[in-house]
């Protein structure tokens, strides 16, 4: 599969990237430079017609990206390891310099410890300010500053190109690059991870269409097949007097305005009284069309016109007939009509949770209305596992009620938790 790597940072490290990262599988490396990180955001939206995944060369650009709600691809960024912190003490130590009074932005406190413990080198004046959202390259230069004055730091060592340009006539100051090691292996890792999204999108999606009429009326043939054309997939005749469609999850999801509206539905049942539509997305072909069938079964005993879209991972989203909205909701999630919100059943029964679920759910979204929610929150609220509290995350984003809005950075190891906008 041919894959374009968008590569987004400043000048100098986009062009090590692309030296390094030309031997790691991707198909072509786009350079993306900017000249400071506040143009991260046009990079982004420039890469948007001609990448399949973007590689940030550092933390500050993928989280400026991530907080503005613009990764819709596969993105990974570079990480500055512990190697890279060591190869720059080493050189340090080789033109003369003290190591042992240093400050370091970016970098997790805990990592430059214990590489420094590693190295056998002293750690109580060294000072670090590790990655955080909001920050600034004025804050970082700041930090340095302060440290210098006030600890008595002899070195600076910065992960940020534009920090380093405002300390570089103030202190000794060293701007950290990501190593070959990192680029490579997250490069590989992106390009694994981008091929598997674009595998499952192109996953069989097979739909069963049940209608009353339409297997004794020819001419309702040639107007289903014109309604089910925007799925550019196939259609075949079943045994019971049912129709078979086939196209892939990818279209199926575009198509459905990611499963939370079926364009042709209403259509049908204005047709034929009835219509009942059921897609399953399987990892074998014959896991899909067992799961359509669930879902056509589950159709008939949603309403006299309905679909389902049922997955592996036993979650059923439930779409009503297209009124503006999946389940019959209108965008801002009122009934048509204006007959208020959709009730906890409805919004359960085609979210696949728990009416109790979604009640819990909704206390935690009022309390944390102004901040947003995330894995974490619904994992401590539910009592369940940061993975389980995940998979019902997206199952409220693929119902529509729930909108990624970016990252936060809470002090903890690993990539920021995804904090949701949610409206129930």
């Amino acid at each position: 599969m041919a894959l374009t790597v968008g590569v987004i940072g400043p000048e100098d490290l986009v062009h090590k990237v692309i030296a390094v990262g030309g031997v790691s599988g991707a198909d072509r490396l786009v350079p993306l430079p900017y000249r400071h990180e506040d143009e991260t955001l046009d990079m982004v939206v420039r890469a948007q017609a001609e990448a399949d995944a973007l590689l940030f060369t550092g933390v500050v650009p993928h989280s400026l990206a991530a907080a503005a709600g613009l990764l819709d691809r596969p993105a990974m960024y570079v990480p500055y390891s512990g190697a890279t912190l060591l190869r720059a003490l080493v050189e340090l130590l080789r033109l003369g310099h003290d190591v042992s009074r240093i400050s370091i932005d970016t970098l997790r406190r805990g990592e430059v410890m214990e590489t420094l413990t590693e190295a056998k080198l002293p750690t109580e004046h060294v000072h670090v300010l590790p990655h955080r959202a909001g920050l600034t390259s004025r804050d970082l230069a700041d930090f340095h500053l302060a440290a210098r004055e006030k600890k008595g730091t002899r070195v600076a060592l910065t992960c940020l190109g534009s920090a380093f340009q405002l300390l570089d006539h103030e202190l000794h100051a060293v701007r950290l690059a990501p190593a070959r090691h990192s680029i490579r292996s997250t490069l590989q890792a992106l390009v694994l991870a981008t091929a598997g999204a674009h595998s499952g999108d192109a996953r069989v999606a097979l739909g069963i269409i049940d209608l009353p009429t339409a297997h004794r009326d020819p001419a309702a043939d040639r107007e289903l097949a014109a309604d089910l054309r925007v799925l550019g997939g196939s259609l075949a005749d079943l045994p019971d007097g049912q129709r078979l469609v086939v196209t892939t999850k990818g279209v199926l999801e575009e198509v459905s305005e990611d499963f939370t509206r079926l364009p042709f539905l209403d259509d049908l049942g204005a047709r034929h009284g009835s219509a009942h539509v059921g897609f399953g997305l399987g990892r074998t072909a014959a896991e899909a069309e067992a799961l359509a069938r669930r879902a056509v079964n589950r159709a008939r005993s949603v309403g006299a016109v309905a679909g389902v879209v049922s997955m592996a991972d036993d979650v059923d989203i439930v779409i009503d007939a297209d009124r503006g909205g999946a389940d019959g909701t209108g965008p801002d999630g009122a009934r048509p009509g204006g007959t208020g919100p959709e009730s906890t059943a409805a919004l359960a029964r085609r979210a696949g949770l728990n009416p109790k679920t979604l009640e819990r759910l909704r206390e935690l979204v009022a309390r944390e209305a102004a901040n947003g929610i995330t894995a974490h929150l619904v994992a401590e609220c539910l009592s369940v596992q940061q993975r389980t509290a995940r998979r019902i995350l997206k199952r409220l984003e693929r119902a529509g009620v729930a909108v990624p809005t970016g990252s936060r950075h809470e002090g903890q190891t690993g990539r920021p938790p995804i904090v949701y906008r949610v409206r129930l």
